[in-house]
């Protein structure tokens, strides 16, 4: 079969993310990447000139989806604590089984070593962190910063359910969220008595 003479950088980089996903980073070369998408390796040596490029702009991709799935579970989530569950279990649902969540992990580690990719990471912290927030603004004794501290909540249930995925991901979260929301409503009762 003849290779393709063109092909959207968007499917070449959803192809790069897939090899990182299957074998870790450190996998993905431009001839891995050119056996699955059929473009020559020198092809993509141009378009992405180094093997740290290609995984940038593959996980730079990967950072635009996670923004507009935020955005739009954000703009649909109530503007309730169980909204915040509601929208921090949709973004739960984009992790998959626990091979899926673990070779993110992996991939989470380029994340953290390029700079550009740390600022994306903590770019969409702070606009999660002010959805959640926004969640509980007609709650007048929610402490400042319950939207960090609920992401932070979130991020530490996806761990622990990582360790016993005997239960799909969304509900283990959702538990934990929920149980998040109550404690919070147990201490602002606690406090106004």
């Amino acid at each position: 079969m003849p290779r393709p003479k063109t092909l959207p950088n968007v499917e070449v980089l959803d192809a790069a993310l897939g090899i990182m996903r299957k074998v870790g980073p450190e996998g993905l070369t431009f001839a891995a990447l050119s056996a699955v998408c059929g473009l020559s390796a020198s092809t993509l040596v141009q378009r992405f000139e180094t093997k740290s490029g290609l995984i940038q702009a593959a996980l730079l991709q990967a950072w635009d989806r996670l923004d507009r799935l935020t955005a739009e579970l954000a703009a649909n989530a109530p503007k309730t604590p169980a909204g915040a569950v509601a929208l921090l279990a949709g973004l739960s649902g984009d992790y998959g089984g626990i091979e899926s969540y673990a070779d993110d992990l992996l991939i989470l580690r380029e994340d953290l070593r390029d700079p550009l990719l740390r600022a994306r990471g903590a770019a969409w912290r702070d606009v999660l962190s002010t959805a959640l927030e926004e969640r509980f603004a007609r709650i007048p004794t929610a402490p400042a910063g319950i939207g960090l501290m609920m992401a932070a909540q979130w991020q530490g249930a996806l761990l622990w359910w990582s360790f016993d995925p005997g239960v799909p991901v969304t509900d283990f979260v959702e538990e934990s969220l929920e149980r998040f929301v109550a404690a919070f409503a147990e201490e602002r009762e606690t406090h106004s008595n």
